[in-house]
C-alpha cells in the first residue's frame, strides 16, 4: 500500500507552514502510523527511525515526508493538531537496529506458542501474527474470531509466557490476506495488499448479476471470502441490464412455458428453454416484449422465434498492413513459391550437356581415359604435337608419349627420323602406325 510521493522534489519556501508529520510503516508495510517531527530533521524513504513506543522506543521505516503526508491523513481522518500524536525521536542507531533484530527473530515462535495455548484454552479464535516491539517490551497479537472471545484469561497467560506487556487486536480474514500477500487468480498481486484499503461486503447477488456461475471455488479468494473484484464492475452491468424488460421469467408459447436462462447484456439477448428439451433459444428484446404483451392480451404466440447465433461471419482481410502491424505470412510464401519456379524455369532451358569436348593430351591422364573408355575418343578433329616445333614441341612429345591421333576411323601417319626422339611404334584405336628403320630406336611398342 505504498503512495508514490509526487510532491518530493516541491521546493520549501516557508518552514512554518511546512508539514511536521512523516509517515512511518512497521512489519514491512503491513502497519503505517503517523508521528510528529517537532524538529523538522531531513529525513528520507527509506531511512530507519526511532519513535516513542508503549514505555519504550519502535523502529520503523520511513514512508512519506513532505506535502504529500497531509493528503495521506486526510485520506485516513487523522488531524495534524492531534496533541496524542506520537513524536520521532532520533535516527535509528546500530544498537537499536541489534535490539529490534533479536526481537523480531522471536516473531515466528512466539506465533506457534501462543496458537498453542488458545488451543489449551479452548478458545474459538486464531493468533494470526505477533508483532513484537523494538525494545521487546510489548507484543501484538492479531488474532481472527467470528464472535465475541473472553480473552482476559489469555492475556495473563501470554504475559507471563513471553514476559511483555500484551495487546489484542481483532482483524478479519481480509485484513490477513493482506498481511500475508500473495499471487490472485487473475495473477497479479493481491488487491488487499497493495492498493484496496476499505473492504467492502461481497454477496452472491453481485455474481448473479454478472451471469457467474455460483462455483465457491472459483468465486473465493486467498481469505476464503467473496471476491472483492466482483464489486468492481457491478455498476456496469446494473447499467446495462436497465435495458432489459423486468417480469419476463416466464413467457408462453404454444409449446408451453419458457423459462429464463440467462442474460447477455454484450448482445443484448434474452436465452429461454423449453420445458420438452434442454436446448437453449436466443431471443432479442423487441421479440421478448412482444411475446409477453401478447400474453397479456391472452394471445400465445406459435414459436419463439430465436436468433441464429451459430453463423460466424468470415473476417476480411486488410489490403494494407500498418508499419506497426504484423507481417503477413501469406506474402513471405507467395514469393518463396515464385522463387521456386523460377529456378524450374531456368532447369528446362539450361541447354543439355555434351558427351565429349576437348581432349588433354598427354601422358598418363590420355592413357588412363584410352584404357576406360575403350581405344574410342569422341569429339571434333584435332591435332596436337606437331604445332610449335622446336624444344616446345620436344617437350610435349616427350610428355604426352608422341601424337595423338582423333576423330573416327583409323590415320596412318609417318614421322621422319629424329635421332633425338624416344623410339617406339604407337598404335591408337583402330588406326595403325608405322615407323621407318632407326638404327638409333629401339622396338617397338604397341598400346591398345
Amino acid at each position: 500500500m505504498n503512495a508514490h510521493d509526487w510532491l518530493r522534489n516541491l521546493p520549501m519556501l516557508d518552514f512554518d507552514s511546512a508539514c511536521k508529520v512523516i509517515e512511518v510503516s512497521f512489519s514491512q508495510g503491513t502497519r503505517k502510523d503517523f508521528f510528529r517531527n517537532p524538529t523538522l530533521q531531513p529525513f528520507e524513504k527509506g531511512d530507519l527511525i526511532a519513535v516513542e513506543g508503549v514505555s519504550g522506543f519502535d523502529l520503523g521505516e520511513v514512508s512519506l515526508t513532505g506535502e504529500i503526508v497531509r493528503l495521506q491523513m486526510k485520506k485516513r481522518n487523522a488531524k495534524e493538531d492531534n496533541p496524542e500524536m506520537k513524536k520521532v525521536l532520533r535516527r535509528a542507531t546500530d544498537r537499536d537496529i541489534e535490539i529490534w533484530k533479536q526481537n523480531k527473530a522471536r516473531e515466528p515462535e512466539a506465533v506457534i506458542r501462543s496458537r498453542a495455548i488458545a488451543k489449551q484454552l479452548k478458545l474459538d479464535m486464531k493468533i494470526s501474527q505477533v508483532e513484537m516491539q523494538a525494545d521487546g517490551r510489548k507484543a501484538t497479537f492479531f488474532y481472527i474470531a467470528d464472535g465475541r472471545v473472553d480473552f482476559r484469561e489469555l492475556i495473563k497467560v501470554y504475559a507471563s509466557e513471553f514476559k511483555v506487556k500484551v495487546e489484542m487486536r481483532q482483524i478479519g480474514a481480509r485484513q490477513e490476506a493482506g498481511k500475508v500477500g500473495g499471487i490472485g487468480s487473475c495473477g497479479r498481486e493481491l488487491c488487499c495488499s497493495t492498493w484496496l484499503t476499505d473492504f467492502k461486503s461481497v454477496n452472491t447477488a453481485a455474481a448473479r448479476y454478472q451471469n457467474l456461475s455460483i462455483n465457491q471455488t472459483k468465486l473465493s479468494g486467498q481469505c476464503g471470502r467473496l471476491k472483492c473484484c466482483l464489486n468492481y464492475e457491478l455498476d456496469t452491468y446494473l447499467d446495462a441490464l436497465q435495458h432489459f424488460p423486468d417480469n419476463c421469467d416466464v413467457i408462453q408459447v404454444a409449446k408451453g412455458n419458457a423459462f429464463l436462462i440467462k442474460k447477455d447484456i454484450f448482445k443484448n439477448l434474452m436465452w429461454y428453454t423449453l420445458p420438452d428439451s434442454n436446448k437453449q433459444y436466443p431471443l432479442t428484446i423487441e421479440r421478448v416484449q412482444k411475446i409477453k404483451s401478447l400474453n397479456r392480451q391472452g394471445i400465445t404466440p406459435d414459436e419463439l422465434e430465436p436468433v441464429d447465433v451459430t453463423g460466424k461471419q468470415k473476417e476480411a482481410e486488410p489490403e494494407t498492413v500498418e508499419l506497426v502491424g504484423q507481417i503477413s505470412l501469406r506474402t513471405l510464401e507467395k514469393a518463396e513459391k515464385k522463387k521456386k519456379q523460377q529456378q524450374q524455369q531456368q532447369r528446362q532451358q539450361r541447354p543439355p550437356q555434351r558427351q565429349g569436348g576437348q581432349q588433354q593430351s598427354g601422358g598418363q591422364q590420355g592413357q588412363q581415359r584410352r584404357q576406360q573408355g575403350g581405344g574410342q575418343q569422341q569429339g571434333g578433329q584435332q591435332q596436337r604435337g606437331q604445332q610449335g616445333g622446336g624444344q616446345q614441341g620436344q617437350q610435349r612429345r616427350q610428355q604426352g608419349g608422341g601424337q595423338q591421333q582423333q576423330g573416327q576411323g583409323s590415320r596412318n601417319q609417318q614421322r621422319p627420323n629424329n635421332p633425338n626422339r624416344n623410339p617406339g611404334n604407337r598404335q591408337q584405336g583402330q588406326g595403325n602406325q608405322q615407323r621407318p628403320n632407326n638404327p638409333n630406336a629401339g622396338t617397338g611398342k604397341q598400346e591398345s
